[in-house]
């Protein structure tokens, strides 16, 4: 599956987290690596004012402009992006007014928002976004501060610009003084670099932390840098991306929380965040399983959720139990999961 990426002309292999920009004027970003032939898992973000009033959801007061075109020169954004709720209320509001963004997922047997890839018309992905500011002649003083984040970054963890990006509203020139700064991390290696090299440059007092509450906490994906605030994720390599769609069929079985010690953590800074897990010890008398369906992964659909514990760290998880039976051998493995969007009470937290 590939388009044309309107920046430079190569072809897109969407990626989580690349934004996007449809024909109507929505601005989505793409969730995961796995998607169908004609279109990608994507949730909504950024919402034409024309529109508003179809997603009965609660938005912020601020709002953003994009381009010039009046289809999207005002944008709105929902107050809570990640709930189950506004989840569905963003379903009932394509379905009713845009249904060719709905997409039955036979995999999961659930309707999910997606965007035909003929309904995109422009696709912002980070690394490619910070060759763009790079080469910026006259960056305003919001660029510049970005920039020099993203040129200690470089310098003091050796990652090199190639696989570090630009993220957020400064990628899409939407940015005021007030915005956050949000860069990407390419690679498993070089997140984990680039994690140590922050947590340096806070000792050093280059930087800070901000822990507004316990996530934010463990996760240390949030601090000031003079005054701004950045933030950071990671996506995955090409060559780190091996499954594709298709090539499991997920079934949902049962709500279940529990206790669990994280065993590998190699793949819990990208969305979905993956936690191997081992000791599994269920909270109430429905999360006790039977020992095969025990799982042993889990898995969190939810961006704030991911890398919030290490390897040896205990864990509180309240999810969905699935089954997961690949379609080339028929062989199985049981998985919780974190975001279905079918409860509020969903969430893993660190102990």
């Amino acid at each position: 599956m590939a388009v044309k990426n309107t920046e430079d002309a190569a072809i897109w292999v969407p990626a989580d987290g690349d934004t996007f920009v449809t024909q109507d004027g929505f601005i989505m970003n793409t969730f995961g690596y796995e998607h169908p032939a004609d279109r990608v898992f994507a949730f909504l973000k950024y919402i034409p004012a024309k529109y508003k009033d179809l997603f009965d959801v609660e938005m912020l007061t601020r709002t953003w402009k994009f381009g010039s075109k009046p289809l999207t020169s005002q944008l709105f954004r929902a107050e809570k992006l990640y709930t189950a709720k506004n989840y569905q209320t963003f379903i009932e509001a394509f379905r009713k007014s845009f249904p060719n963004y709905l997409f039955y997922d036979t995999t999961r047997g659930k309707e999910l928002i997606t965007a035909p890839l003929d309904k995109i018309e422009q696709v912002f992905v980070p690394k490619d976004r910070l060759v763009w500011l790079q080469n910026l002649k006259n960056p305003d003083p919001f660029q510049q501060m970005a920039l020099e984040i993203i040129d200690l970054v470089h310098k003091e963890s050796g990652v090199p610009y190639a696989d570090l990006g630009l993220h957020g509203s400064t990628a899409l020139e939407m940015h005021s003084q007030e915005s956050d700064i949000d860069f990407v991390v390419y690679g498993t290696r070089n997140f984990r670099i680039v994690e140590e090299t922050l947590q340096r440059l806070v000792n050093q007092g280059t930087l800070s932390y901000i822990a507004g509450n316990r996530i934010e906490a463990a996760r240390h994906f949030v601090g000031k840098y003079k005054g701004k605030i950045w933030m950071y994720n990671s996506t995955k390599k090409l060559e780190e991306i091996k499954g594709q769609y298709g090539d499991y069929t997920y079934q949902p079985l049962a709500p279940v929380r529990f206790w669990a010690t994280v065993c590998d953590d190699t793949e819990t800074m990208y969305r979905p965040a993956i936690y191997k897990i081992t000791g599994y010890k269920p909270m109430d008398p429905q999360s006790e399983l039977p020992l095969e369906q025990t799982p042993a992964i889990v898995t969190s659909n939810i961006g704030c959720y991911r890398n919030v514990a290490r390897a040896g760290s205990q864990i509180k998880v309240a999810g969905t139990l699935e089954k997961a039976t690949s379609t080339k051998n028929g062989s199985t493995f049981y998985q919780a999961v974190v975001g279905t969007a079918t409860s509020e009470e969903e969430y893993i937290w660190p102990t």
